[in-house]
């Protein structure tokens, strides 16, 4: 069942390690299906260099396993939520890296001060609140979904726009429209991370990226009018020919 999407997830979940973005196994990478309804995920505690495509574990969009001799990961709750409510995203990866653990842990977004978030973020990451007491004792990583969607809608955020989260006193969750994306998202939120957090070392002053330094950077690699790589909308317009 899902043989190339088990294949796919297995790959983005190897990529945590090889991108420092996980220790020991703190981390998942899930993949979806949305015409089966269906989604792939990391097996819970299973060591990253012990895992094979065949221990990936099938689980439906009620959160109930499909197909797979392994439990999943414990996050499944919380990827089932976002898949469930963030239409548009094909995968989610969720990790402990530092420099966005920090950010979680102060309870602080992370901002947009620099045209590396800028590519791939419009606007900062946002920091949910953290779980009560309550939340936590009745179903801690549903509620854990529930407060990422919540705010977003809050705030008015578009996922699609901004593809990743800090969960206060918790850390980063991240997607795309792939597997592989998802981890891509995550690795250019750690390294945000990181630059916002010297930048805010050297200065109080306001540092965010002015609103036509964010958009340049965000459109022209993202929609219509995108013109970065080779492959977009008008990369080959945009290039200038002999």
């Amino acid at each position: 069942m899902l043989e190339e999407l088990k294949q796919e997830v297995y790959e983005a979940n190897m990529q945590l390690p090889k991108l420092d973005l996980v220790t020991f196994t703190w981390g998942n990478v899930s993949g979806i299906d949305r015409d089966k309804g269906l989604f792939v995920i990391k097996p819970s505690g299973v060591e990253y260099d012990k895992m094979k495509p065949s221990d990936m574990v099938v689980v439906d969009l009620d959160g109930k396993v499909v197909e797979g001799d392994l439990n999943p990961s414990s996050d499944t709750p919380t990827h089932t939520y976002l898949y469930n409510h963030f239409p548009n995203i094909g995968g989610i990866t969720h990790t402990h890296s530092p420099w966005g653990v920090s950010f979680a842990a102060a309870k602080m977004d992370i901002p947009a001060v620099s045209t590396t978030h800028a590519d791939t973020f419009y606007g900062d990451i946002p920091c949910a609140p953290a779980l009560s007491e309550k939340q936590i004792k009745e179903a801690y990583e549903l509620n854990t979904g529930k407060v990422i969607v919540d705010e977003f809608e809050k705030r008015g955020i578009d996922p699609d726009a901004v593809p990743a989260v800090l969960v206060s006193q918790h850390g980063p969750f991240s997607w795309g429209p792939t597997p592989d994306k998802s981890v891509y998202n995550a690795k250019v939120l750690e390294v945000s991370a990181e630059i916002s957090y010297h930048a805010l070392q050297l200065t109080r002053n306001e540092i965010h990226v002015p609103q036509y330094l964010l958009d340049k950077h965000y459109y022209r690699k993202h929609g219509a009018n995108a013109y970065y790589g080779q492959n977009s909308a008008k990369s080959k317009e945009h290039a200038e020919h002999e």
